[in-house]
């Protein structure tokens, strides 16, 4: 059985992570496959928008699979630097394409920090999070120090990172870790709601839009301010930004092709 599902709906794709036996830990051949996966998704110009998820209602992911991938890492000649990170979207591999997380479960360690590479955040009531590493003498990896301090308060991302503790769904909904708490049976409706009306708007503005944002977090107001407008302005004369105003003028709903 495939260890990562990949299925597309219209213009949604949902990623799968299929190891419920093993809390969807991401092993080597896990790993390769979710890399495939983004990669395709980044590159299929059919598919707007995509889900990530874990199989079954217990975890969404606990992270790496520390038995199976540790060894790896440590080999000699491994060159981690020049890897895509865990699960293909934590380093090195841009996708402006937006990408939602639906939190069903366990969402630990590496598969908190999957759930931190995505753009919104889904959970339901038993979902848990933690960057658990400090607690074996390893540390966050794939993310979890620079993401989960631009995700919430720094004196929240310290405590969650330096004393290994994990915090329920209530919680991480209270300090903006995820947008919001729905009942597990309504997880994926829900995420695919989100997901159909991401489809909706311009997907060329969407774009440009995360990449201004996410692009500016590592800049000055000022370079950031002038990103901004180059991005916005990349958006002209295309054939989505005339369709829009022209659809808000005629009083109907815009067809948008991506182009």
């Amino acid at each position: 059985m495939a260890s990562v599902l990949y299925e597309q709906k219209d213009k949604i794709v949902t990623i799968t992570i299929n190891r419920p036996e093993a809390m969807n830990a991401i092993d080597p051949e896990t790993h390769q496959a979710m890399i495939d996966a983004w990669t395709r998704f980044r590159d299929d110009a059919s598919a707007w928008v995509a889900i990530l998820t874990g199989a079954g209602e217990k975890a969404f992911s606990a992270g790496a699979d520390l038995k199976k991938m540790i060894p790896r890492v440590v080999a000699p000649g491994h060159r981690r630097d020049h890897e895509l990170g865990l699960g293909g979207i934590t380093r090195g591999l841009e996708i402006w394409k937006p990408m939602i997380a639906a939190v069903n479960g366990h969402c630990l360690a590496g598969g908190l920090e999957l759930a931190l590479a995505c753009d919104l955040r889904l959970a339901s009531p038993n979902a848990t999070f933690g960057l658990t590493e400090v607690r074996w003498a390893i540390m966050p990896g794939a993310g979890g120090t620079q993401r989960l301090p631009r995700a919430v308060p720094l004196a929240k991302a310290l405590e969650m990172i330096l004393m290994a503790q994990s915090i329920d769904a209530e919680e991480a909904y209270r300090i903006g870790l995820v947008n919001k708490v729905v009942p597990l049976p309504q997880l994926m409706p829900t995420a695919m709601e989100w997901a159909r009306t991401l489809c909706e708007r311009g997907p060329l503005a969407v774009r440009a839009a995360k990449e201004a944002v996410i692009r500016g977090l590592s800049l000055p107001l000022a370079d950031g301010l002038r990103l901004e407008a180059f991005l916005s302005g990349t958006l002209r004369g295309t054939e989505d930004a005339i369709e829009g105003p022209k659809a808000f003028a005629e009083k109907r709903k815009p067809e948008f092709k991506a182009r």
